[in-house]
């Protein structure tokens, strides 16, 4: 199953790996941690009211300190490799007037590789009406649609090689993982989740860290969010990985269970943080949020 996985995809390569023109090529790109440090917001396809007014949309979130938003383009059951293109234009170039970075992310299913590949491809190669293009993409590795571990795992890991192939250099690739407390507690979801070798596609991290579905103190907040980040560096040897935590739904955390998250964040010396999603983030949210301390050395409290 693994061979017939890597030949997809190795034919794949040669027909959907085209290089990108020249100018993409030649554009700076904003470093890793430029892009998936710090204060981050997302917005999913469905979040219709937002998708109506980007530049509004933009200038809250600037307001608030959010310095890269994350934005949907498409998933494996949609009907199209980009979902709302125009507005996600309209929205690009109004994060970039405003001096934010803007990330793409797209949901593979991994049942049809050549389908992942290819709207993976075109978030990459997306342009707005006037040429500009996302600053990065995250993979949001998620679905288990495909039951056999070791195929998903071998499609997967060659979507990511054939992104980091076909990505203009550099251009910063994220992964969106699931929960490792998660999938410690639910093991038969996805056992051997290849962690290190991700590692050496990916630039950074982005954990689904939802801790609201389980913890409901600050203490088991603290404790959970300490947990992820932890395993990730455990699982993929790099003390130094560049971790970028995602809390559960901002509508159903209360404020003090958001302070052992954050605390959890700041004392690991995660770099990146924010909650799920734009349209749920309340005005003391982001006043939180805003307050984590990023990227520094993880603390005593953390370590032990």
């Amino acid at each position: 199953m693994k061979r017939r996985a890597t030949t997809a995809f190795t034919l794949l390569a040669i027909c959907c790996a085209l290089p990108l023109p020249a100018s993409a090529r030649a554009a700076a790109a904003p470093t890793p941690l430029e892009i998936y440090g710090g204060l981050g917001s997302w917005l999913d396809i469905f979040a219709d009211r937002s998708w109506s007014h980007p530049a509004a949309v933009v200038a809250s979130a600037k307001a608030h300190g959010v310095g890269t938003l994350y934005l949907q383009t498409s998933n494996f059951s949609q009907t199209r490799d980009i979902v709302r293109a125009p507005a996600i234009g309209r929205f690009v170039e109004a994060a970039h007037a405003a001096g934010l970075n803007v990330v793409a992310w797209y949901l593979p299913g991994f049942s049809t590789p050549a389908l992942d590949a290819r709207r993976a491809l075109a978030a990459i190669r997306f342009r707005s009406a006037h040429g500009q293009r996302f600053d990065g993409f995250a993979l949001d590795i998620e679905a288990s649609t495909v039951a056999n571990i070791s195929l998903r795992n071998a499609r997967l890991l060659a979507l990511a090689q054939l992104l980091r192939r076909t990505a203009p250099a550099p251009y910063p690739l994220a992964a969106i993982i699931p929960s490792p407390v998660g999938m410690r507690r639910h093991p038969r979801y996805w056992p051997r989740f290849p962690y290190a070798p991700l590692a050496r596609v990916f630039d950074a991290f982005l954990p689904m860290a939802y801790f609201s579905y389980y913890a409901h103190t600050p203490t088991a907040a603290y404790a959970y969010t300490r947990d992820v980040v932890l395993t990730i560096r455990a699982k993929t040897g790099r003390p130094e990985e560049l971790i970028h935590v995602i809390g559960g739904s901002a509508s159903a955390i209360p404020a003090a269970t958001l302070a052992g998250f954050i605390a959890a964040v700041s004392d690991c010396g995660a770099q990146g943080i924010s909650l799920y999603a734009f349209p749920q983030t309340n005005a003391q949210d982001w006043i939180d949020l805003a307050a984590a301390n990023l990227g520094g050395t993880a603390t005593q409290a953390c370590r032990s």
